[in-house]
């Protein structure tokens, strides 16, 4: 068939584009894979290097300040006889932004010179420190502490404590001429290496730096605090067998790039980590990119295979075009006849049967809209005879008693109740005219049972000159007298008519009478009245509720609310459509259920 010749082609040659585009699209994606964390790898060994360059500097202004303080001002002078404050607060106060204090110390503990604070704590014991016992252990080395509080001299003015690193090496005293071994402390300030290397880690989402000593202890983490309290643990132990450069490790259940660098002078490890799920989520764009590439280039190939299938099958797709137009309702498809034999044949035989539906279909629709209007003639005309024949009866009964005034009245009001009822036979009529032939036969009832009950009537004027259909508030009026205010004293009946919130027209027939349980309310608006009295009009609430929907919808109608010995409540619902001949003649045609269908 034409058909699956066209699916045929559009298949085989969509599967052999998907797999070559997925094929090309993994390849492509492991080759930008291997490349990216190969450029993450560089810029973290790039970043390291830098970053232990600028430490490397630091280090360097320390030593050669520890030098100059060494052989500039201690070699040169006689400690017992000479002092050497000015010198040492002249470097103090020249690097004072990287140093917290300097301080000379004697083999024995004893504190010779010291800037910018002389004044030792009490109790302090100099020999147990661990930068004054690995000074004099190895005299030929620098020697740099892990951080801690400086915790030697007396506490700032300002009550400050100060993180310090301390620098120490082993000194010859000239002690009045007699060589003695001493200490010379240099506490760096740890905020300087603090900021230098937080600002790394700021500058850099993907990776975090931290540093640690030759033998794993850390000196800086980013999370420092977390690992102290026991929140967060790092891998620091495993650093010192690592060698310079970047490897893959796994710890805590997750890989990781670790990238080390050794700084001069002190055997510490800047290390630089790189969790793998960061990795993985920078390669989000390039997933996209290749995803995006592969979904170019196979709706390009999807739009060839378009041209292609559409040389072989247009026939059999104009075809379907003029069936399509059909299933969507198109008024008078124009049937594409043409192309093969076959297709040919086919669009003729279809010309002539769609021909042969519509004709029925037209038939169909005026047979329907005949019984439909036959219906509404049929709902309107059960109008109860009995209230007219009561109604002449009690005209007979006031001649016959005298009472010509009230025969009159009768008579007046049973002529407008007619005149609307009739109203040149029209349907639809304004609800002015509604409410005058409700009213007219309200009149006719107060008389006939003799003032038995109180009507009022309380209509909004902005719906008077609205479309209503006809003869669909008496019965209402004459449900609720016989329901339910017949048989009382101080029967009311209340008529309300309002636009509602919705825009809507509402008009509410309200009684005190005897109400209704649950079930003769559900009754009502129901083909079984099995339930419920047959008394009143003989059309029942149903035959309006139905008048109403046949000619607004499915949406419009009666709502009853009734309470056994509390009343009854019945609201018309219908739309607010301003009564002109234009609409009047829409409404009785009956387009407006029409359109809403």
């Amino acid at each position: 068939m034409p058909r699956s010749i066209q699916v045929a082609i559009s298949i085989s040659f969509t599967v052999v584009s998907l797999i070559c585009m997925l094929v090309m699209g993994v390849v492509l994606y492991q080759r930008f894979a291997i490349r990216s964390e190969q450029m993450m790898t560089e810029n973290a060994e790039q970043v390291l290097g830098q970053t232990v360059v600028n430490l490397e500097d630091y280090l360097r202004s320390m030593r050669r300040m520890s030098d100059a303080m060494y052989y500039d001002a201690i070699k040169e002078a006689d400690i017992k006889e000479e002092s050497i404050d000015s010198q040492m607060n002249l470097l103090y106060e020249a690097n004072k932004d990287n140093l917290i204090s300097l301080a000379l110390y004697d083999d024995e503990g004893n504190l010779f010179f010291a800037s910018p604070v002389g004044v030792e704590k009490d109790q302090v014991d100099v020999l147990s420190q661990n930068w004054f016992k690995k000074a004099l252990a190895k005299p030929e080395n620098l020697h740099f502490s892990l951080p801690h509080v400086q915790n030697i001299f007396v506490d700032d003015p300002n009550f400050r404590y100060y993180w310090v690193i301390s620098l120490s090496r082993a000194v010859e005293l000239n002690y009045g001429g007699v060589p003695k071994r001493g200490v010379l402390l240099v506490d760096m300030n740890y905020a300087v290496i603090e900021q230098m290397l937080d600002s790394v880690n700021e500058s850099n989402s993907q990776q975090y730096i931290y540093l640690c000593d030759s033998t794993g202890n850390i000196i800086y983490h980013p999370r420092l605090m977390q690992i102290t309290t026991g929140l967060y643990q790092e891998n620091n132990s495993a650093v010192p067998q690592y060698g310079d450069g970047s490897l893959i490790e796994e710890f805590d259940g997750e890989k990781r790039i670790v990238t080390v660098d050794t700084v001069s002078y002190t055997g510490w490890k800047l290390v630089s980590v790189i969790p793998m799920r960061n990795y993985h989520l920078g390669m989000s764009d390039t997933r996209f990119y290749v995803i995006m590439v592969v979904c170019i280039t196979l709706l390009a190939m999807l739009f060839l295979n378009r041209i292609v299938a559409n040389r072989v099958t247009m026939p059999i797709r104009k075809l379907n075009d003029s069936i399509r137009d059909i299933e969507m309702g198109k008024k008078n498809p124009d049937i594409y006849i043409g192309g093969p034999a076959e297709v040919e044949h086919l669009g003729r035989t279809l010309r002539d049967s769609m021909n042969q539906i519509n004709q029925l279909m037209k038939d169909m629709v005026a047979s329907q809209e005949e019984k439909r209007k036959s219906e509404l003639d049929a709902l309107q005309s059960q109008i109860n005879p009995h209230f007219l024949y009561n109604t002449l009866d009690s005209i007979v009964w006031m001649i016959e008693g005298e009472k010509y005034q009230d025969a009159v009245f009768m008579i007046t009001q049973l002529a407008s109740l007619f005149r609307v009822s009739l109203s040149s036979g029209k349907t639809i009529i304004p609800i002015e005219d509604e409410m005058r032939h409700a009213e007219n036969y309200m009149n006719i009832q107060k008389v006939r049972f003799k003032d038995a009950f109180t009507v009022s009537f309380d209509i909004d004027e902005a719906i008077k000159r609205l479309c209503t259909v006809k003869l669909i508030v008496q019965p209402i009026l004459e449900n609720a007298i016989y329901y339910g205010v017949k048989d009382m004293e101080d029967g009311e009946i209340e008529v309300k008519g309002f636009i509602g919130d919705d825009g809507d027209v509402y008009i509410t027939v309200s009684d005190n009478g005897f109400g209704m349980n649950e079930e003769q309310v559900e009754a009502l608006l129901t083909d079984d009245n099995s339930k419920v009295r047959k008394k009143g009009s003989g059309v029942g609430l149903i035959n309006v509720h139905r008048r109403i929907v046949l000619r607004f919808g499915d949406k419009y109608g009666l709502k009853i609310e009734s309470e056994p010995d509390e009343g009854t409540t019945v609201t018309i619902h219908i739309p607010a459509i301003d009564y002109t001949e234009e609409n009047r003649l829409m409404l009785e045609s009956g387009k407006e259920h029409q359109d809403e269908e």
